[in-house]
């Protein structure tokens, strides 16, 4: 048994929901000894006694042992003092509690448990212009129960499209916009999505180096590992439901899904709203693992070089080289999904060898140029101008569960804990 009791405060977190991101959240927080106690609102009853949570939270088919993740492959299980009656075991030194009753969050009463940051990973509560009294619940039922700050594992989703983020609420991509935290103005934050995350450390050494003027367009398409969302053999859709594909099994199918990355991806990068821009998803049977193609087009300098492969892979081998944190790697390794599963803190790795380039001349009509004057057009020799765009193709790996979403949603989490007031 290895046991660790050196925690950094003496603090409690709490974690709404306990599927892939809450779990492996509680492993990160496990590991990260920030916090001395986890409570884990369930929600409901779970299995047969505590023991079987003990033996979900102490294995994984995708990343193995929990004791194996902490320290190794000499290590020793590191899950005892179970207390069935109190909801509660010690894991490495870091006492977990585990709450089995409510699952609205204005009914989990954190306040009881001491918990004043909680991580809600349901990917229920995601509207911010929800009272905290909904019956259907709330992410600010959580501020309600006690908690100071709310932590989302998911981007916002606001029913009334018509309706603003509200003022105390944020989205941020670490290491992208998270100054734009302020701790004493957001209640409810957003830590987007993996696909969002990697996109945006994707993008932004592109609009650091060009500016956004130059980029006239870019598209995404994400190569997804398969979620929770997924079923594992056919079955009928839910009442009302219109992705039909999703009830397609997991196992057999490539799968054409949506993402919301683009849409989050303005939030985090405010520039990409007058880009356009546009984001598709394709489930694969992997269970992490997971890529980005990016095809961006770019103005090229006309009394410059082209722009090449080699400008576009040192460009990010610079922002790599240059990023404290880490978030961003190059590699020009022959990388395949499985290398990069759990790999710690990277939010994207540029597969440099597969970066591609391609110019042409465009031939632009001024006549079809909305809001030209007529007269100005009527005067040139020729209305058909040329001018040469570039279209770069970048491909970036990221695991979304553990090693990509997890870690960054952990160091978010992190930094808002230390901004609480003691």
């Amino acid at each position: 048994m290895n046991t660790n009791n050196n925690f950094s405060r003496e603090i409690s977190l709490g974690v709404n929901g306990f599927g892939r991101i809450g779990k492996l959240a509680v492993w990160h927080h496990i590991g990260r000894k920030f916090f001395n106690e986890i409570v884990v609102n369930l929600g409901r009853s779970v299995g047969t006694s505590l023991e079987d949570i003990a033996h979900y939270v102490e294995r994984d088919s995708t990343y193995g042992s929990l004791q194996g993740f902490l320290y190794g492959h000499q290590s020793s299980p590191v899950i005892e003092n179970l207390n069935e009656a109190d909801g509660s075991m010690t894991i490495d030194g870091c006492r977990i509690k585990f709450l089995r009753s409510d699952r609205n969050p204005d009914r989990i009463q954190w306040r009881n448990h001491n918990v004043r940051l909680v991580v809600d990973t349901t990917g229920k509560f995601l509207d911010p212009t929800i009272s905290p009294d909904h019956p259907e619940g709330s992410c600010r039922g959580h501020i309600e129960s006690g908690a100071e700050k709310v932590v989302l594992s998911a981007p916002f989703k606001i029913k009334d499209e018509g309706s603003p983020i509200p003022d105390d609420a944020v989205t941020i991509v670490m290491g992208i916009n998270d100054s734009t935290y302020d701790p004493r103005q957001h209640q409810i934050i957003s830590a987007a999505s993996c696909s969002t995350t990697c996109l945006a450390h994707m993008m932004k050494p592109l609009l650091n180096y060009f500016g956004p003027a130059k980029i006239l367009s870019a598209s995404m398409a994400t190569i997804h590992a398969a979620t929770g969302s997924q079923e594992v053999l056919d079955r009928l859709p839910k009442t009302g439901q219109t992705d039909l594909r999703k009830n397609r099994s997991v196992m057999n199918n490539i799968i054409l899904t949506t993402t919301g990355a683009a849409r989050t991806l303005s939030q985090v990068i405010p520039e990409m709203a007058n880009i356009g821009f546009i984001a598709e998803s394709v489930r694969i049977p992997t269970s992490t693992g997971s890529l980005i193609i990016l095809v961006v087009n770019l103005q090229e300098d006309i009394s410059g070089d082209s722009i090449r492969r080699a400008l576009i892979n040192s460009i990010y081998k610079q922002a790599s080289e240059e990023d404290p944190e880490k978030y961003l790697l190059f590699s020009d390794k022959q990388n395949v999904s499985s290398d990069i599963i759990g790999l710690p803190r990277a939010a994207v790795i540029i597969e440099g060898l597969e970066t591609h380039t391609r110019t042409a001349t465009v031939s632009i009509d001024l006549k079809k140029v909305p809001g030209l004057d007529a007269d100005l057009i009527e005067s040139l020799p020729d209305t058909v101008i040329k001018t040469p765009v570039t279209q770069a193709v970048i491909y970036g790996w990221y695991d979304n569960e553990k090693g990509s979403y997890v870690n960054m949603l952990g160091d978010c989490v992190f930094s808002i804990a230390e901004s609480l007031s003691l």
